[in-house]
């Protein structure tokens, strides 16, 4: 199935597709991206990011970030997440996302069923990442950078295995926890986290 068959409802000029990644980890930010794509220079096989493989994924990273009219990033750190909840986090996260661009977009169509607020007409389109261009470019922008930063991360607290999880809660990340405590980027507002924390010395 080719990339115009998986994604029919293409956005048009200046819509931008919004769409965040980190939601369900333990540990790290959540990023979200915003992009608006350039019909004039087409990105083929853009797709939901969760169905690609990760070295697909670098290479549409990077056609994107070359091809795409407009991208930017936004994110919300884990003392975010703690204060706000992830939901409220998220939003925070798309919003900056939106308002890094460096045009205010027409319209803007975000993945799931909640839209931040913004200084622009939004639409929640419910699997947007699988079903309109701009959303499946912005998961993928967001996926392959937040993956790299855990990555980074991996480096500072190797004990956690982040760079294989990406601080999703796996059974080695949950291992890690229990034998090493709690390390600085992990959002303690999350169940395993907390309790973890309830038993002390971490």
């Amino acid at each position: 199935m080719t990339g115009r068959q998986r994604l029919p409802f293409a956005a048009g000029p200046g819509v931008a597709g919004v769409d965040e990644v980190g939601r369900g980890p333990l540990a790290g930010p959540v990023i979200a991206a915003a992009v608006i794509l350039d019909p004039g220079r087409p990105i083929e096989g853009l797709a939901d990011s969760k169905v690609l493989t990760p070295a697909r994924r670098t290479r549409l990273c990077s056609e994107i970030q070359q091809r795409a009219a407009y991208w930017a990033i936004g994110r919300a750190e884990v003392e975010e997440i703690d204060r706000l909840n992830i939901l409220q986090a998220s939003l925070l996260a798309m919003r900056r996302a939106v308002l890094a661009l460096q045009v205010l977009p027409e319209r803007a169509l975000v993945d799931g069923n909640r839209c931040p607020e913004l200084p622009c007409p939004a639409e929640a389109v419910v699997k947007g990442d699988a079903r309109v261009p701009a959303i499946a470019a912005a998961s993928i922008l967001a996926k392959v950078i937040r993956d790299r930063e855990m990555c980074e991360l991996d480096r500072l607290y190797p004990a956690y295995g982040f760079a294989s999880h990406k601080g999703y809660p796996s059974r080695r990340h949950l291992a890690a926890l229990s034998e090493h405590g709690v390390s600085p980027v992990h959002r303690r507002s999350f169940a395993p986290v907390r309790a973890r924390l309830d038993r002390g010395s971490g």
